[in-house]
């Protein structure tokens, strides 16, 4: 089986060259820059798109939660699952934690409505749940059941 690669990049060139170099394995893509992961997303081939939340300003009657339609239709057609970093649920709290809850929220709904699979992903082993304990959060968080079962 295939092992996980996780590339994080602010520079596109250096992210195509990364991803080139483990195209043969399951590439996890994330970056800071939308706009980098909109053009990855577009022009390689990557398994999960994660868009980590924190460090996030919302506008005042929009939040920005790094995904938008237009990226939502690029990964179903590049059969790219979205995923939701379960670090940053667990390690934030209060005001923080409500507004990441909030935007994963968002892109639950984005997802949902195009039909794109979404993944759990944590890097800390000590952050890992069972897979009951994650349904039940994609639940709480709106997904609807066929998005639960891959999760």
């Amino acid at each position: 089986m295939n092992q996980t690669i996780f590339i994080e990049e602010t520079n596109f060139d250096a992210a195509r060259k990364k991803i080139k170099q483990f195209q043969k394995e399951r590439i996890v893509f994330s970056s800071p820059d939308d706009a980098i992961a909109r053009k990855v997303l577009e022009k390689e081939k990557i398994s999960v798109l994660l868009i980590k939340q924190k460090n996030r300003k919302d506008k005042m009657k929009q939040r920005d939660s790094g995904l938008d339609s237009v990226m939502v239709k690029l990964a179903k057609k590049n059969d790219v699952e979205v995923g939701i970093f379960l670090d940053e649920i667990i390690e934030s709290s209060g005001k923080e934690r409500a507004e990441i809850l909030g935007r994963i929220k968002q892109n639950i709904k984005l997802c949902s409505k195009n039909k794109v699979k979404m993944k759990v992903l944590f890097l800390e082993e000590e952050h890992h749940r069972n897979d009951y304990d994650l349904r039940s959060l994609g639940l709480i968080l709106g997904m609807p059941t066929w998005m639960t079962s891959s999760l």
